[in-house]
């Protein structure tokens, strides 16, 4: 119900029970051993070495033993020996735990500069899944190797930039590579660029060291007051100076566009070169569109050469461009973007109703006109029955969503396979002891990274169906929803606690595939999920608005405690979200945005023009909440065509969204 969530379960004895029998210890696990577990988990949180080290030996034998062994040589891997660490490799070898190790390992001997260890075990390495790890190796092989890959200093610079957080490897492969002038200065500096956007004056500090470390006061300045830092300088002669006007004007942006576009263009953009002035107006314009601003396109129409500007940067000019019903704009600016971008479904979609939209008379009337025949082979290329755009893309080609046809049934070989997995059946016991953060990471393991390119289609369909039986509905979604050739919408759209949610929507007139669409994207269905800000159960439930809920919709007795139960959670969320539905006269996108986000923040994101749906959603300022609101739309058109067995609109439940009617009275004045 709260953006910035973050799952976490609660011990479920029922479910444990349930799923035991599918794990095979690999010894005769010990008495106590999985409270063992429970006690090492806790301790590994707070970093108890004593502890830990105290408990391993009551965990062995537990079928994940091997997470009790990581959690104790984890904690002290700094003072652990390079035996230490090869002989747990080798105990736990083809387990997650131990290419988790490894990771982990890297990271220290990338750090210590220990390049001949870390060549010795990188090619072992299965995940692949850490940029700083990657990055640890380009940087050896530029160091040793006679003929470096011609792409080594671009990949150094995707990793580094993908990177949030302050790093070693990425930082230190980028400064060797500028040193080296193999790669420009100038990178350094844009990296800086998007860590200050990002208010990281860590990050900032970290790249602006790799080029001009006398200037890491002056960073610190301009990050603390962007204000004071500007009227303090008079001219930006030098390189480094106009870098660091640069970075002020972006801070600035960041709280207020509008008077860092009074700063730029009355005093600096003279002093300025050209790739900086287009920098900083195409932050300006980012951060006026994000605010909805209609001076957002004025902004960026000072820019004079969009590839300048980033990706993100591009991104929001199209949005407001969409906003603003500027077509030819919305064209430019897809054309503008990397490849990458332009490949996403968002931007396929809105390339191919941009091409349909700025058809001339001509080519209008002409069903075979170039312009028409590459929009449409554009949505063609995405369109389908499950995803936001793909739905849209299906629409706009005369056709609704409907169930796609089942696969072919498991066969008992197929199902047989993925119940004796050892990481499927870890995953299973993980989850049922309550440590589903490890039987998540466990199961995607074993699913998509244990073996080079992961499990086919039909294995991952097994899996999916194992998970299913045991109704652990996320791990059943997430593993169905990456078959690719085929669909099996019972296993991406169950529905579980049928009755409870069918008879709790007819009784107070809400649709009940909205519900099921909203819960999917809510909790995927489980039912003692708690948040990182205190949402609670199926419906994710905050403790003060359940309280709010139950006075208006006349639950007596009610107290905080009983928000986990199944039926109260139903109750109370799906009470909360006719409420909202009604404050927000019906459109499903607006409440559900204000069930994510509140609904104090849609009140004013509807402010402005009349729009479709789709281009509003693709404009709400907040990316989860942006994701949220397509996601339950898209579950809600595939729950309608499951439950009605008719074919579905997306476009229908989306509608318009726009300003309130003023004379109307506001219904909903006190929603939290």
């Amino acid at each position: 119900m709260k953006i910035n969530k973050i799952l976490t379960p609660s011990l479920s004895a029922t479910l444990i029970a349930g799923i035991l029998f599918a794990a095979l210890p690999s010894a005769q696990a010990q008495p106590g051993s999985d409270d063992a577990l429970l006690q090492m988990s806790q301790a590994f949180k707070r970093g108890d070495k004593a502890a830990l080290t105290a408990l391993l030996p009551l965990a062995r034998g537990n079928p994940l033993e091997a997470w009790a062994a990581y959690w104790e040589l984890k904690a002290r891997l700094d003072d652990a020996s390079a035996q230490e660490v090869q002989d747990f490799l080798r105990r736990y070898a083809g387990t997650y735990q131990e290419d988790r190790l490894r990771n982990d390992w890297l990271l220290l001997l990338g750090q210590r500069r220990d390049w001949e260890g870390f060549a010795a075990e990188y090619p072992k390495f299965r995940m692949r899944d850490d940029r700083e790890v990657q990055c640890y190796a380009l940087h050896i092989e530029q160091l040793t190797s006679a003929t470096p890959s011609p792409t080594l200093a671009d990949q150094v610079r995707k990793n580094w930039f993908a990177l949030h957080k302050a790093d070693d490897g990425c930082t230190l492969a980028a400064g060797a590579l500028i040193a080296a002038q193999k790669m420009p200065a100038l990178e350094a500096w844009r990296k800086a660029r998007l860590a200050m956007a990002a208010n990281r004056l860590t990050v900032a500090r970290n790249a602006v060291e790799i080029v001009a470390p006398e200037a890491l006061n002056l960073v610190s300045d301009l990050g603390n007051s962007p204000a004071k830092f500007l009227a303090g300088k008079a001219v930006a002669m030098s390189r480094v100076s106009k870098q660091l006007v640069v970075l002020a004007l972006i801070r600035m942006a960041a709280n207020d566009p509008d008077a860092a576009a009074t700063q730029l263009d009355g005093k600096w953009s003279p002093q300025l070169t050209s790739e900086e002035r287009n920098w900083v107006w195409g932050v300006i314009g980012q951060q006026a569109a994000t605010r909805l601003s209609g001076d957002a396109l004025n902004y960026y129409g000072r820019v004079s050469r969009d590839s300048d500007l980033t990706d993100v940067m591009l991104e929001w000019r199209a949005r407001a461009a969409l906003r603003a019903g500027n077509w030819p704009t919305v064209l430019t600016t897809i054309k503008a973007m990397s490849e990458d971008a332009r490949r996403t479904p968002t931007w396929v979609y809105w390339k191919a109703r941009a091409l349909l939209a700025t058809l001339n008379g001509a080519q209008r009337a002409d069903p075979a006109s170039p312009r028409r025949l590459e929009a449409n082979a554009l949505l063609q290329g995405i369109a389908g029955p499950s995803g936001f755009y793909e739905q849209l893309a299906l629409e706009d080609l005369g056709q609704r969503v409907t169930v796609p046809p089942r696969p072919a049934p498991l066969t008992a070989q197929e199902k047989q396979a993925a119940l004796a997995d050892p990481g499927l059946n870890r995953a299973l016991y993980a989850i049922g002891l309550g440590l589903r953060s490890e039987g998540v990471r466990e199961w995607n393991y074993a699913t998509n990274l244990h073996t080079a390119g992961g499990m086919s289609d039909r294995e991952l369909l097994a899996a999916a169906d194992l998970a299913c039986q045991r109704e652990i509905w996320d791990r059943c979604i997430n593993t169905s929803e990456r078959t690719k050739s085929f669909m099996d919408f019972d296993q991406r759209f169950p529905m579980p606690h049928e009755q409870a949610v069918i008879k709790r929507t007819r009784e107070i007139g809400l649709d009940p595939a909205y519900v099921y669409g909203l819960i999917r994207q809510e909790s995927r269905f489980i039912i003692d999920a708690q948040s990182g800000v205190g949402a609670s159960g199926l419906m994710q439930v905050m403790p003060a608005t359940a309280r709010w809920t139950a006075r208006k919709i006349g639950l007596v007795d009610f107290t905080p405690d009983q928000i986990s139960n199944r039926d109260t959670n139903i109750a109370i969320g799906t009470g909360y979200l006719k409420l909202i539905l009604d404050d927000f006269d019906g459109s499903m996108a607006l409440a559900a945005a204000a069930y994510n986000a509140g609904p104090g923040r849609p009140r004013s994101w509807r402010n402005g023009p009349v729009l479709d749906a789709a281009i509003w959603a693709e404009n709400v300022p907040f990316a989860e909440t942006r994701d949220y609101v397509k996601k339950v739309l898209a579950n809600t058109t595939d729950y309608a065509a499951i439950l009605s067995g008719q074919p579905q609109s997306l476009k229908a439940r989306l509608g318009t969204v726009g300003p309130r009617d003023a004379s109307v009275p506001d219904p909903g004045k006190d929603l939290p």
